[in-house]
């Protein structure tokens, strides 16, 4: 049993909002848009969805995800519960890309999950979406949701919080750093608390540093710092209770850090390296020049691993089989 997810909307919306959740979560089973056009009737509305929904397996419980309460996708959406009572089916409407990034989400954190269970993240998640620069703007009552999370001081210097060792979850080099497939899917992928974004020149560059912390999800706080903190952060027993997911901007930044602290880190995603001048491509999404290849090589040399994989969903590719068919010299 797993939940099939049917998003319906008037026009066209629902495959473009399809389409965008795939550029951000990769491609997605057990998901049908419906199309509610011009030229059609209640009848065949009602019929996409019933079709939709024969696609998913006979124990599937159903999400529906709609445009407008009330409106006809919605409409034909409820008959089709109200037709099916032996059948799990639950509708959310307001649709959103955060709604539908969430939905994915839940399903892939517990593939057993019922509707029952999904349906309030969902909800949040698609309410908190809704943000809005300059903060001042930003209504009272969700501007405090959004800042509830906040440290309540500092905490002593020499206190030791768990086991005193800060918590590598994930590990991940992306010239991009924090964006939409970081945020919604390598980050509950992780399950961390904290993103720490690691870099010398972020953490210089004020305004890519405040967009990056504003652009942690919700739940999560996100921090630039140069390496040289990020080394000390990893000696502090003050972070023992965190649980951390580390972003780099190049393989040269992680090995400082692996060379720095040994044992810190163990595994690196490799999500993507943007092409410049003197840079080869190894696959659609990275390119590396012979630094980045002797970096990668010292932190294989010393024990870490490498998972080259754009989306959570994609499949797992050698890294050094790519380097030696790109022939680098």
């Amino acid at each position: 049993m797993s939940i099939g997810i049917v998003i319906a909307s008037h026009g066209e919306f629902a495959a473009g909002i399809k389409q965008s959740a795939t550029m951000i979560f990769g491609e997605q089973e057990k998901t049908q848009v419906v199309t509610f056009m011009p030229n059609q009737g209640p009848a065949d509305l009602h019929a996409q969805i019933e079709s939709a929904i024969a696609t998913f397996d006979a124990d599937d419980e159903v999400l529906i995800l709609a445009d407008l309460w009330s409106g006809s996708p919605f409409n034909q959406s409820s008959a089709v519960l109200n037709e099916h009572p032996e059948r799990k089916i639950a509708i959310i409407t307001g649709l959103n890309l955060p709604m539908l990034i969430q939905a994915y989400t839940e399903r892939m954190m517990d593939a057993s999950a019922g509707v029952e269970k999904v349906v309030a993240n969902i909800m949040k998640e698609a309410k908190e979406g809704i943000r809005v620069l300059p903060e001042e703007l930003q209504p009272k009552e969700t501007a405090s949701v959004a800042a509830a999370g906040e440290a309540q001081g500092a905490i002593p210097e020499g206190t030791v919080i768990g086991d005193g060792k800060i918590k590598i979850n994930l590990v991940r080099i992306d010239t991009r750093l924090l964006h939409g497939q970081v945020a919604t899917a390598w980050t509950p992928e992780s399950k961390a608390d904290r993103i720490i974004v690691v870099s010398d020149n972020v953490a210089k560059d004020e305004m890519r540093r405040t967009l990056i912390e504003q652009a942690a999800p919700s739940g999560v706080h996100a921090n630039v710092i140069p390496i040289q903190k990020m080394i000390e952060v990893a000696k502090d027993p003050r972070f023992g209770g965190t649980h951390a997911f580390l972003l780099f901007e190049n393989p040269e930044d992680a090995l400082a850090i692996v060379e720095a602290v040994p044992d810190l880190i163990s595994t690196i995603n490799v999500g993507s390296m943007a092409h410049s001048t003197g840079k080869t491509m190894l696959n659609s999404v990275l390119s590396a020049d012979q630094t980045d290849v002797a970096a990668f090589e010292k932190m294989r040399d010393l024990g870490v691993t490498f998972d080259v994989r754009k989306v959570p969903n994609d499949s797992k590719s050698d890294l050094f089989a790519l380097i030696q068919k790109a022939n680098i010299k």
